[in-house]
């Protein structure tokens, strides 16, 4: 199995979104709190339709708590600061992909904390912010989840 990680999540479509999508790939969704809105949000449930109860979920009250209750095999963080594309890792099973808020990203400290081989981007054009968070996770759990021929 492998997992999606979400630190400090803003929007509740997005969340939403990422819900529908671990349900459907078979991925593992960690949340780590202070999330921007309630779980019950009306946005979040129609975002996630009915797929919400089928998404394997568990929340987090800080990054300390999930660092404590957590062990993978590789936590690969997505961020725009990234040298390397995320094309070029290797993703196997029991690895997370980790991301940050929508308006910050991840915290320097959590990405000074992984090596350079385990800061993942996603490539754009010159002068572009950022993707939209469940787009990013989509584009990276469909690549590690091909990797893993689908399974």
């Amino acid at each position: 199995m492998m997992h999606i990680v979400l630190y400090e999540p803003e929007i509740p479509p997005n969340t939403g979104n990422v819900m529908r999508l671990a349900a459907n790939t078979g991925f593992r969704l960690h949340l780590i709190e202070p999330l921007g809105f309630e779980l019950e949000d009306k946005q979040l449930r129609r975002a996630g339709l009915d797929y919400r109860e089928w998404a394997d979920t568990t929340r987090y009250s800080d990054f300390e708590e999930f660092n404590k209750r957590c062990q993978f095999n590789n936590l690969y963080a997505f961020t725009t600061k990234a040298c390397q594309t995320y094309d070029n890792a290797v993703f196997k099973p029991g690895d997370a992909l980790l991301f940050g808020p929508e308006s910050r990203g991840l915290p320097a400290d959590i990405l000074e904390s992984l090596d350079s081989d385990n800061k993942l981007r996603i490539p754009m054009v010159a002068a572009s912010r950022s993707l939209n968070l469940s787009n990013t996770v989509s584009i990276a759990v469909y690549e590690a989840w091909r990797q893993q021929g689908f399974a």
